[in-house]
């Protein structure tokens, strides 16, 4: 067992102010796999003078010097990818396959999008005799999440270095090791002392004291709603800039004249990917009544056949979740769901078979839910598929909207227009369309309670810059 004891802040792997260790479960076995150190206000505080300090020089540098930097990142990233992958498995869970196709392939996504945005941004525009000037934001704390480690790190880290920002990132304490190994690639690829930071730590002794501290111009959140209005009021007495995405509950249209068989086996595997850990996971599948039994058939049939087996495993098996807490709690919604009369189409409570330890949960589906049971409302967090049948295409449209939640959103249909009507009326940030998978180009982000702000491509680009007016130009001369 490796222990990474020391955070790295001013270029430099520097022990905590105050010592004081947390144990790294591995998910698969229960067996501690690493541990780490938790801090404290005062070592943030020594991260923010760093990050303060060195952003007075990286705010000036030039679009080619950070095409230069994050090119060096980039590679170093893609030579240690697969050291991030079995870090990911390790810490968290994602099955081997999944952590090397697309949790750790993420981050040299993000990278690479990041890299062209930055080549082709307009950093000043003139219009008559005022100048447009997109400066960077300052010092940006980062809080990320456990499920996607190293995707939430890079799609912040990236494109806030690229806009000449210095970071102080705050890796989730369950999932800290690809973090780690993120400064490690920052330190190697020469990012100057202060730009970049990590201190690790839980939301009471370092999320907040980022979050209230006076040195950071903007925070930005990935997790919990409930985490993420706590960070915001933080953040309120000190006006600083707070992008925040959050939970999600998304609905699944499954439209009449969609191919059922398809539609469903396509949306069941969706939502178990990650073992259901996606804060985007089409988790509410809405089903035409008259064909919600043959889709009860086909999701059976998909969640019998989903195997479950330790992260490190040979194959596609779904892993575990990610902790004992996470567990206990998925275990008592699926309680929940048959308590409150819905039909238990597969899976149910305990670890499948075969399987005396680690924090496997069934993959299991619902139906006959409506859209007030709490299986409906509240975000799971696991392989769990609600299915809830409609009978109207108004009714559906009706219920998906109805959730304080406004991440993403899915649409099955046999008519691709027909798709694109239905997705325009669904108050969500996202939308895929006919099994249409993600787009590191496009927005990331959600309505509603699943938060503010975007991600990903140029928009997410433009978070961390400001934008500054300028008048008194010189007109520019007229075209012969």
């Amino acid at each position: 067992m490796k222990e990474h004891l020391q955070f790295y802040i001013d270029g430099q792997w520097t022990d905590p102010v105050t010592p004081r260790t947390l144990d790294v479960i591995n998910p698969s076995t229960e067996e501690v796999a690493s541990r780490i150190s938790l801090g404290s206000a005062a070592d943030v505080d020594k991260a923010v003078q760093a990050a303060r300090r060195a952003f007075e020089s990286f705010s000036r540098t030039s679009r080619d010097e950070r095409v230069a930097l994050l090119e060096k990142v980039l590679a170093i990233y893609k030579r240690r990818a697969d050291e991030v992958a079995q870090a990911i498995s390790l810490e968290m869970g994602a099955p081997l396959w999944l952590s090397k196709a697309a949790q750790a392939a993420m981050g040299t996504a993000h990278l690479k999008t990041t890299l062209a945005v930055l080549k082709n941004f307009e950093f000043e525009t003139v219009q008559g005799t005022s100048a447009t000037l997109y400066e960077p934001v300052g010092v940006v704390g980062m809080i990320t999440p456990w499920n996607w480690p190293i995707n939430q790190i890079m799609c912040k880290v990236a494109p806030a270095l690229a806009a000449g920002c210095t970071v102080i990132l705050k890796p989730s304490e369950i999932a800290p090791l690809s973090g780690i190994l993120v400064a490690e690639i920052m330190d190697e690829a020469g990012v100057p002392p202060g730009v970049f930071n990590l201190v690790n730590g839980d939301g009471p002794g370092v999320g907040e004291a980022m979050s209230v501290h006076p040195g950071i111009d903007m925070m930005t959140f990935t997790g919990s709603t409930r985490a993420g209005i706590a960070v915001a009021k933080a953040a309120a007495d000190t006006v600083k800039r707070v992008a925040q995405e959050l939970g999600g509950k998304s609905a699944n249209i499954v439209l009449d004249d969609a191919d059922i068989e398809k539609a469903v086996k396509q949306g069941v595997q969706a939502c178990f990917t990650n073992s259901g850990q996606s804060c985007n996971a089409p988790t509410r599948m809405f089903v035409p009544r008259a064909k919600q039994d043959q889709a009860m058939a086909v999701a059976r049939t998909v969640a019998e056949k989903t195997q479950v087996a330790d992260a490190m495993a040979e194959g596609m098996a779904m892993g575990p979740v990610v902790s004992q807490a996470q567990f206990s709690k998925i275990q008592g919604l699926i309680q929940k769901g048959i308590d409150e009369g819905a039909t238990l189409v597969a899976g149910g409570t305990g670890r499948p078979e075969g399987l005396s330890k680690g924090y496997f949960v069934k993959p299991t589906v619902f139906a006959d839910v409506n859209n007030d049971m709490t299986i409906a409302r509240e975000e799971i967090f696991g392989p769990v598929l609600v299915m809830i049948p409609y009978d109207t295409e108004e009714d559906a449209i009706r219920m998906a909207n109805d959730s304080p939640y406004g991440l993403s959103g899915y649409v099955q249909s046999g008519s691709l227009e027909h798709a694109r009507q239905v997705a325009a009326r669904l108050r969500t940030g996202m939308v895929h369309l006919n099994g249409a998978g993600p787009d590191v180009g496009a927005p990331f982000g959600g309505y509603k309670q699943s938060g503010n702000g975007r991600e990903w491509g140029e928009h997410g680009f433009r978070e961390f810059l400001e934008v500054k007016a300028v008048m008194g130009y010189e007109p520019k001369p007229a075209k012969a």
